[in-house]
């Protein structure tokens, strides 16, 4: 099989250029190119990991983000945190969310804990 980790660019090249050729035709599962298909997959995720970093967006912007897509307005959040102005201030970072408030944002509308416990950049 030799499937080896990836230590440079050129690495991660050919390995790129390998798994394309599953693209248009998938192996079938429990065959020995499904395997090559899912080894190169993870080697290739694992490199883009460590090279190129996507850091969770700022929690203010995780939120209205998460209100923008489910069609949430300001209401829908101060019914969740507790009040209308809790909500504005946490909208206007003027307040920072408590664990409390990002485990209900977590649980209640799906917004992922590391966007919501990271310090917020404004």
């Amino acid at each position: 099989m030799d499937i080896r980790p990836l230590h440079s660019e050129a690495d991660y090249e050919a390995a790129l250029k390998e798994i394309e050729r599953y693209f248009d035709e998938e192996p079938a599962l429990g065959t020995p190119e499904a395997d090559r298909f899912d080894l190169l997959a993870l080697v290739i995720a694992d490199y883009e990991a460590k090279h190129w970093r996507i850091d969770p967006p700022d929690p203010i912007d995780a939120i209205k983000y998460r209100m923008e897509q489910q069609g949430y307005g300001q209401r829908d959040l101060a019914a969740l945190l507790g009040s209308r102005s809790r909500a504005s201030e946490i909208l206007s970072g003027k307040r920072p969310l408590t664990m409390e408030m990002a485990w209900k944002l977590n649980r209640e509308w799906g917004i992922p804990a590391e966007s919501l416990i990271r310090p917020p950049t404004r």
